[in-house]
């Protein structure tokens, strides 16, 4: 295959015990694509996500990133890919004694590189929490979180942007807000990914970006059709 994809999935199957979440699924995002993924709850969608950012590899099949196998790389090569995708959890989690501003930046930590004041500064602003740069994650509501977990998704400057139901538990106007910010990144040239339930929150993307949807049914992933 000549061409570029972000996330390629060929044959892959995943299940717990003897339960199948996922059949033989095959499917590429190309760079700079905007997709949902949504689904009833425990058909799969966490799982789907962690295996296109290698949280976990499948039972069998594979999966590329940048158009290299995860399965012929090892420990730090993955690690090296992961560093590629931003992911924004379900449950943000945050070190309670750390800043927001100190939390934001733990991934330049972790990786060992400096983190240049500027850019976190210019950061903190991108997602209106300059004010809360000092407080600690106790502090925030709900859509400050939210917002710094995307902060910190994105530090290190990631390809690709991968979020789980990150609207999930703020009000209307804050998921407006989030994706105003997601809609942004993608413009960038970013590639997102994000698991929602929420179709108004579709239909509001699809009228800024050409974002399409992807379904989980029947243990496959399907591009869903125009018709949200």
């Amino acid at each position: 295959m000549g061409r570029t994809t972000v996330i390629r999935l060929q044959d892959v199957s995943y299940g717990y015990g003897n339960t199948e979440l996922l059949s033989q699924v095959s499917l590429e995002l190309p760079p700079g694509s905007f997709h949902f993924l949504t689904g009833p709850s425990g058909v799969g969608k966490t799982t789907f996500l962690k295996l296109c950012y290698l949280e976990m590899l499948p039972v069998t099949g594979s999966v590329s990133l940048f158009d290299q196998d995860a399965g012929s790389l090892d420990r730090n090569g993955i690690a090296g890919m992961r560093r590629r995708v931003g992911v924004v959890h379900q449950d943000c989690q945050f070190l309670d004694h750390l800043s927001v501003a100190e939390n934001v930046a733990l991934p330049l930590v972790v990786a060992n590189r400096p983190a240049e004041s500027d850019n976190l500064t210019e950061l903190l602003k991108w997602v209106g929490l300059t004010d809360r740069a000092d407080a600690l994650p106790a502090e925030l509501s709900g859509g400050e979180r939210q917002r710094a977990a995307l902060a910190r998704a994105v530090i290190m400057s990631p390809d690709v942007l991968i979020a789980d139901e990150p609207t999930g538990n703020v009000d209307w106007e804050m998921s407006v807000r989030l994706l105003s910010l997601l809609v942004e990144l993608n413009k960038m040239g970013k590639s997102i990914l994000i698991a929602t339930h929420d179709m108004n929150l579709i239909r509001t993307a699809k009228a800024q970006v050409p974002a399409r949807v992807l379904r989980i049914s029947n243990r496959n992933v399907q591009l869903a059709g125009a018709e949200l």
